[in-house]
């Protein structure tokens, strides 16, 4: 008994200490679950379930359990959270909690009662965060593996039973002494990135939530970067989200860039972009404080000055400054907002003094907003910077190239097509580059395009590719422009004016 008080107690410690000195650093509130003020459509439903008690009585005369689990269950539910905590005081109480809940989850198939169950069990967690071990517990003294009881949950057909078992999982990865291992981790991280659709996902909402309890968790954040976890998450801005979503989704991106070494590759993904654009248009403080915050993250945690400098370059590209301005002109009652915005201000206007046309360019291609801006139809800028695109294991390059593969906007796969064009014609190993980094394919299919303008740029860049006569190249383009009066030298100016 008093081995078992010591444990309870150092658990509770750790937990504690572990979150105060999180919410110390950064300012991050107790209760997650609050933090949106929103209640999720899983909430919601568990409050209805809650109401319909089912009837142990007829599970037990009818032998569907044991005389042990329906004493203990039939108890259990009768009483409030107080009764509870005293009852599980008793270390025999403590086991026999365990065991009742883990049978009942595999024996019982009635969807009402599943869903009772695990939603009483979810209750159980919240009231008392150190019960996760009761269930650890038992799962190494039965020398079983804790997490197939909730991992086969996930192919029942009812979504509040297959969303309520994800929220314990949440519950007991993060409360539990151990951590989940990688394993198990990888497969659990990999399910909730595959449920980060939100269109038709009516539990998007709680699978945020349960990122924003597994991020938190330094071990878990790296996991959740090994699987690919970033661009499931970035794509998630492309789509219509409440304001709740997008807080959670961007509390998500916030805690990973506590890590240095995350926070130094997000420039690599269109997260800067989305984000930007969302600032520019929310009307809510607490989706503007979590981007501000995020930002600030971005040029204080990497440790590189360099990864910081391009991160800079990155929110002046997406034009963050006169935005910045408007916002520190308003004056939040949140300090946290208004210390982020005075910051992030400062860094980039001391950016912008500096700034080279390659920089400029650079920051361009990060952000994945191309436009005709002067400096992709300059021969000067080509010739003095097509080499540059080289740096970094051709860094510039391979972006370009993910853009043609990957952008449905035909401004952007025309200047990228370009731009690719130019890379070759100015520098004398570039077709080879293109071909170790498989670009050629990705650029034949540009000629099948749905957009004219689109299909020219990339017939001029495959062009540039195979012709070594530019002079020659350069008078066939303009014939072909000059004859097809309809795309009026497609993918060029004309396209601004459509973009």
């Amino acid at each position: 008994m008093a081995q078992t008080s010591n444990e309870n107690e150092a658990v509770v410690r750790r937990l504690s200490n572990d979150l105060n000195q999180f919410r110390t650093t950064h300012h991050l509130p107790d209760d997650l679950e609050s933090m949106t003020g929103a209640i999720s459509h899983l909430q919601k439903q568990a409050q209805e379930v809650m109401r319909q008690k089912p009837k142990w009585q007829s599970y037990f005369q009818g032998q569907m359990i044991t005389k042990d689990d329906y004493e203990f269950i039939s108890q259990f539910d009768q009483l409030n959270a107080e009764g509870r905590a005293k009852m599980l005081m008793d270390p025999n109480m403590r086991t026999q909690c365990a065991k009742t809940f883990l049978t009942l989850m595999a024996k019982l198939f009635k969807q009402q009662t599943l869903r009772y169950l695990l939603t009483l069990m979810d209750e159980c967690l919240r009231e008392d965060k150190s019960r996760v071990e009761i269930f650890n517990t038992y799962a190494k003294m039965k020398k079983e593996q804790l997490w197939s009881y909730f991992f086969n949950m996930f192919a029942n057909q009812d979504q509040f039973v297959v969303y309520q078992t994800s929220r314990i999982i949440a519950k007991l990865a993060c409360w539990s002494v151990e951590r989940m291992s990688s394993s198990d981790l990888s497969y659990y991280l990999a399910w909730l990135k595959e449920q980060l659709k939100p269109q038709g996902n009516e539990y998007l909402q709680s699978v945020c939530r349960n990122l924003q309890m597994m991020l938190r968790i330094e071990q878990y954040r790296e996991a959740f970067v090994a699987i690919d976890g970033i661009p499931r998450h970035d794509d998630c801005f492309i789509h219509p989200l409440t304001y709740d979503v997008q807080y959670q989704l961007t509390f998500c991106l916030w805690v990973l860039t506590f890590n240095p070494n995350i926070a130094a590759i997000m420039s690599k993904y269109t997260v800067i972009p989305r984000l930007a654009e969302i600032l520019t248009e929310t009307q809510k403080e607490k989706v503007t404080r979590m981007i501000v915050a995020f930002l600030r993250n971005l040029l204080e945690k990497p440790e590189s000055e360099k990864v910081i400098r391009d991160n800079a370059m990155t929110m002046i590209a997406c034009r963050l400054v006169k935005p910045l301005e408007l916002l520190s002109g308003k004056k939040s009652d949140d300090d946290d907002i208004n210390d982020n915005i005075v910051f992030i201000k400062e860094k980039l206007e001391g950016n912008l003094e500096d700034v080279t046309s390659f920089d400029e360019y650079a920051v361009e291609i990060r952000s994945g907003r191309l436009s005709w801006t002067p400096v992709h139809q300059s021969e000067k800028f080509w010739v003095e910077n097509a080499a540059k695109l080289n740096e970094g294991n051709f860094e510039l390059l391979r972006m370009l190239l993910r853009l043609l593969e990957q952008s449905k906007e035909p401004l952007v796969l025309c200047v990228a097509a370009h731009d690719v064009g130019e890379y070759v014609r100015h520098y004398p190993h570039g077709k080879k580059a293109i071909d170790k980094l498989d670009g050629k394919v990705i650029i034949m299919r540009l000629l099948e395009n749905p957009d004219s303008n689109v299909r020219y740029q990339g017939l001029l860049c495959v062009q540039k590719l195979m012709v070594h006569n530019w002079d020659y190249l350069g008078k066939q383009a303009d014939a072909s422009a000059g004859n097809n009066t309809t795309n009026n030298n497609l993918g060029q100016r004309p396209l601004e004016s459509r973009a």
